[in-house]
This record gives C-alpha cells, sequence and structure tokens, in this order.
C-alpha cells in the first residue's frame, strides 16, 4: 500500500498545486484568483490527521490550530506574495511543489556530516533568565515580569528593546569560536541568524534591528560564515523570525499602561519591531513580505549551505510563500554551484500532510529521536544545556550523555546538531567549551564509526548492562559499546551463523592495533575484550568480512519504507 502511495504522490500534488498555489503568483492581485473569496477570508488550519501513523520511524504532521504561526489568512498570504519585489533568479526551480519534487535532492555533503553545531545567540542572552523566550514571558508571566521589573526596572521606561545596547559581544572572537567546532568534530554550523525576538545579526538593509546599526555594531553572521568555512565546514543559517508576528501577548492592564504612555511596546518607533500595536491584515501582510525578504537578503550575502526554519512555518496556507523562498534560494545555489538545502520541522514542506513526504527540504525533530530506524535522510536538533538561549542557572549535559545521543542518532540513520548558547559578550561558557572538546576527543579516535555512516538492519542489541548500537560503512559493521564494560568478552547476537551474508573475518577495538579474538557461536558473535575499560564513555568495535546493507539515504530525504526493526 505505501509503494503505491508513493506512485500517486506526483498526482495528489498536482491536486494540491491547484488548492495551495493556484492565484498567488505575483502576477496576480492580492485577491486569490480561482478559489472562493469568503474562504480566503476565514483561517485556515490543518486539519488533524485521522490515518493510523507509523510512530516508530517518527512520523507526523503539523499540530492543528495555529502553532506559532501568524493568526492571518490566505488572501493575506497572497496578497504578501504579489507584493514581493524581489525577481526570482533564473534557474529550474519554480515556486510549486511538483517543481521541487522533480528538482530537489539532499546534499551530499550532508548524508555524511552526522554532527553539526547549533547557536541560539541573540538578545535573550542579556537578562540571561528564564529562557531565550524571555521576550514572551517579561511581558506575559508574572514570576518573569516581576524578575524583570525587580533587576531592570518597568517595562515602559526599560523594556526588551533595551537589551540590544547591552548585547556587546565585545569577546566575540569568529576565528577562535570555529577552532572550536572544527576541534568538537562538527561537520557544519548554523547559528541563529534572527529568533522569534525580530533582531537580526547581519548587516541588514531590509530591517532596521540589527547588529550593524545598533549594539556590538558588526555582522556576526559575517564574520562567522568567514571563520567557520575556513576552517572546512559548512555554514548554514537559521531564521526563527516568522514567529514574532504574534510572539509577544500581554496582558490588558500592561497593554493598557503601555498604550497611554505610548511606551514600549506602543511606541511608534519601535511598532515593527514588536509587532503588538498593529495586527491588522494589511501589517501582516507587510510582516510576511519582510520576513521573504530577510530570507532572500541572508541567502544572497552569506549563500548558507543550509536555511534552517523553526515551528511557525508549518501550516498550510502559509506554502506559498514558503514556495516563493525555497525556489529562490535553490535556483540561486545552482548559480553558485553549490548543494544546498532547507531544513524544517513537523509537515512544513510537506504539502501531502505528513513527514514521510517531504518535498525539497530536510525534516529536523527538535529533542526527540525516531524509536526506530528511518531510513532516508534527517536531523535533531538538541540543546547541550537545562536551556537553548545562555541563561546564568542553565545545567550543561556532560560529553557522555552528549555522546550517547549522537550514537543513538546516527544508529538510526539520523544526523545530531548540538545547540550552544553564547553569552551576550561574546563568549562560549567554559562549561560549554569543556564537553565539546571531549567530543571532538572521541571522534577523533572514533569517527569513522559515525562520519558517512548510515543504519544497519537493526539499531542496537543489549547484552547485559551494555548497549550495543550498530552504524555501517560500507562493507564494515560498528558496534559500539556504552553501559557496563564487558567481563573478558561480549556476545553480539545478532551476529548468528547462517543469518548473515559473508563471514566474520576480523574484529578490532579501535585504538588498539592488535585484532581482537572472536568466535562464531550459535549465540551470536563472542568477541574477547582486553580486561583494562577503555576510559572512553563509548567503545567501538570494527567488524569486517560481512556484507553490508547499502546506504539507506534517498534523493528525497524521506524514508524508503524498507520498515525499520526494533531494538531488544
Amino acid at each position: 500500500m505505501r509503494v503505491n502511495y508513493i506512485k500517486n504522490l506526483r498526482g495528489l500534488l498536482l491536486i494540491g498545486a491547484v488548492i495551495c498555489i493556484s492565484g498567488v503568483t505575483k502576477a496576480q492581485n492580492a485577491d486569490v484568483v480561482g478559489l472562493d473569496h469568503v474562504v480566503q477570508d476565514i483561517p485556515r488550519f490543518d486539519p488533524p490527521i485521522t490515518r493510523v501513523l507509523n510512530l516508530e520511524i517518527g512520523e507526523g504532521g503539523n499540530n492543528t490550530g495555529f502553532d506559532m504561526a501568524p493568526e492571518t489568512t490566505p488572501k493575506v498570504v497572497a496578497a504578501a506574495v504579489a507584493h514581493i519585489k524581489n525577481k526570482m533568479p533564473k534557474g529550474p526551480f519554480k515556486p510549486t511543489w511538483i517543481s521541487l519534487t522533480d528538482n530537489y535532492h539532499v546534499p551530499g555533503w550532508f548524508i555524511g556530516a552526522k554532527f553539526g553545531i547549533f547557536l541560539h545567540w541573540g538578545l535573550y542572552s542579556v537578562p540571561a533568565h528564564q529562557s531565550e523566550w524571555y521576550e514572551k514571558h517579561m511581558y506575559g508571566n508574572a514570576g518573569v515580569a516581576a524578575w524583570h521589573a525587580a533587576h531592570y526596572g518597568d517595562p515602559a521606561h526599560f523594556g526588551y528593546k533595551d537589551f540590544i545596547p547591552l548585547f556587546t559581544q565585545k569577546h566575540f572572537r569568529a576565528n577562535q569560536w570555529a577552532a572550536l567546532f572544527k576541534r568538537a568534530g562538527a561537520r557544519f554550523v548554523i547559528p541563529t541568524a534572527q529568533h522569534h525576538d525580530n533582531f537580526a545579526l547581519w548587516d541588514s538593509k531590509v530591517t532596521p534591528y540589527n547588529v550593524v546599526k545598533m549594539g556590538p555594531k558588526r555582522d556576526l553572521i559575517g564574520e562567522l560564515a568567514v571563520a567557520v568555512r575556513k576552517e572546512g565546514l559548512k555554514f548554514g543559517v537559521s531564521n526563527h523570525g516568522i514567529e514574532n508576528f504574534q510572539f509577544i501577548n500581554p496582558p490588558d492592564s500592561l497593554t493598557k499602561r503601555l498604550k497611554a504612555a505610548k511606551a514600549d511596546l506602543f511606541d511608534p518607533e519601535w511598532k515593527k519591531f514588536y509587532h503588538v500595536a498593529d495586527r491588522s491584515s494589511l501589517a501582516c501582510q507587510q510582516f510576511l513580505v519582510n520576513w521573504y525578504e530577510r530570507n532572500v537578503e541572508l541567502i544572497d550575502q552569506y549563500k548558507p549551505d543550509m536555511l534552517w526554519f523553526d515551528n511557525g512555518i508549518d501550516q498550510r496556507y502559509l506554502d506559498p510563500l514558503k514556495l516563493e523562498v525555497a525556489a529562490y534560494y535553490y535556483n540561486r545555489a545552482k548559480s553558485w554551484g553549490k548543494e544546498v538545502s532547507i531544513s524544517a520541522k513537523k509537515a512544513a514542506y510537506a504539502p501531502a500532510g505528513t513527514n514521510i513526504n517531504t518535498i525539497g527540504s530536510i525534516l529536523d525533530f527538535e529533542g526527540k529521536v525516531p524509536p526506530g530506524i528511518r531510513t532516508g535522510v534527517w536531523q535533531v536538533d538538541t540543546k547541550i544545556g537545562s536551556s537553548w538561549g545562555y541563561t546564568e542557572d542553565m545545567k550543561i549535559s556532560s560529553a557522555a550523555s552528549i555522546l550517547h545521543k549522537l550514537i543513538e542518532v546516527v544508529s538510526k540513520n539520523g544526523t545530531l546538531l548540538l545547540n550552544l548558547s553564547p553569552t551576550a559578550d561574546g563568549r562560549i561558557p567554559e562549561d560549554q567549551q569543556q564537553v565539546l572538546l571531549s567530543i571532538g576527543d572521541w571522534l577523533n579516535q572514533n569517527g569513522q564509526a559515525i562520519y558517512d555512516t548510515h543504519s544497519w538492519i537493526r539499531f542496537s542489541d543489549k547484552s547485559g548492562n551494555t548497549r550495543i548500537n550498530y552504524t555501517v560503512k560500507k562493507d564494515t559493521l560498528f558496534a559500539i559499546l556504552t553501559g557496563t564494560w564487558p567481563q573478558d568478552a561480549i556476545t553480539i547476537a545478532s551476529i548468528k551463523p547462517g543469518k548473515l551474508k559473508g563471514s566474520v573475518k576480523e574484529v578490532t577495538l579501535l585504538g588498539r592495533k592488535a585484532p581482537l579474538r572472536f568466535s562464531q557461536q550459535e549465540s551470536g558473535l563472542k568477541v574477547y575484550l582486553p580486561a583494562d575499560a577503555p576510559s572512553n564513555p563509548a567503545i567501538v568495535l570494527k567488524i569486517t568480512g560481512l556484507k553490508m546493507n547499502p546506504s539507506t539515504a534517498t534523493k528525497s530525504g524521506n524514508p524508503n519504507f524498507a520498515g525499520p526493526v526494533k531494538a531488544d
């Protein structure tokens, strides 16, 4: 049934193109041609998914209702698309699902990268309190509002905008950061170019609220792009900006007070920074156009290898605008001669409704790892500490726990994107650096079991108190041991005589030169281990001689439905 569904996908997209895209090209007016105007005036929510989902591979769709997206209508989105002034670059991509399906492929560099660095880097690190959502909570959470008043004063006199001069980045050294990321073993780096708070960390001509005109008075994204690429790493940017339009929702009492004083949220000079004073359809249209312009500016100025989007772009009524960004980006990349990709969550770029049919992008899971093997190409973003943005009381995860997650993700065929939390003055705190260096030391010795690998026929087994995760590179099987170091020997039950093609020729322990003794038994492959347990939090056995399964990557990034195998 799944195979038939894939064969019919192109037909489904053709139908969807008529419904979702018809009448939203630049050449048309704000009103959508060919669709009922009354329907266009009604907010359109993604319908709930009623069929049974394959939860083993993390299948899911968009949340019903608005999920951080601007609460608007298809008519407003169509008007925004109609008012885009940027000329579409020449190239094979058009802003349609069919065009993305026909022309997109997952970048080759990403398939084998397996480990990247993410950065939640922004104004919220100045108060360094609660989380990267400080702006939202200081205007809507009683506890955070009281903390803000005690430390900075009333919002009428010190609002979120007043953190901008304090975001100095005086200790930021792009070369030092890039060298650290290289030592950590990362293959790509994605800083937050803009978070929900609407402050741009690049040199922008389409928004005055940026780091060159305000705050540090330097192009942070530009400096980091140069330094990261100098280290031989890929460089992307994340844009969370579409969530800004309705990010702040102050209580009536605060609204009335600030409005009467024309202060902070209602200061005319900052109206388009906060987007609280005017949330009309026209204001939303202008906001969406500006969101598109900011993406185009990031694309043109920094040639990102990946353009990463957070929640907020998921709802289907935003599809016409998302398609414009995708077509622009991919056509630009063609002219650069680069392989690039958008990465997004849930079903943002999946018009058929669930993330097993993603088009023109790489699926990102926030924090959660699919329970089983998911073939295709995907990634998990996870934070190094207790919050995404820097806070003074944040607790940092151990290097061992991060490595265990990396191993789990890679054994299930994914890539890990590890988020760091820099400070307002431009430092990566020492405790975060130490975790990165420990990860880098492990990868320096054991990276061949991570980079350029893919999943095996199962992702893990247990042997006593030892977990065994598997990865594959060509015809080499890696068995990665975590947990309790086995006494003298370990039996790998999944490698039994006659169950696999070929026979084991050699077993080595990465970091040791001499091959290990082994015996093939009915209960599995028994490997005799040295008495002294290596100090690393994960140990890798390299097994050769067996015929392994081929790469499970796909051109689209979608699962190939070969079927996941559960671990014991």
